[in-house]
């Protein structure tokens, strides 16, 4: 794992560059069939979610970095 600034950990991760200037990463426990997995991005105000099967041209749903972190702590706590 590695540290992030925030205080969280963070799971060892690969990028994918679709193109489009931000760094988008895929969890490594993600599926290995390339189908399994969403990619993430950040901006200064933002978090974008895609699946990375749709690759460069698949929708990206964007969230502020609050509600970013509120649904990143509830999928945390779900068993």
């Amino acid at each position: 794992m590695v540290a992030r600034a925030s205080g969280t950990r963070e799971r060892s991760t690969s990028r994918i560059d679709f193109g489009d200037g931000l760094t988008w990463r895929k969890a490594s426990r993600s599926g290995g069939n390339g189908g399994d997995c969403v990619a993430v991005a950040a901006d200064a105000a933002r978090v974008g979610v895609r699946d990375t099967k749709e690759g460069s041209s698949g929708p990206v749903l964007w969230l502020g970095r609050g509600d970013w972190a509120q649904l990143a702590r509830l999928v945390r706590e779900t068993p």
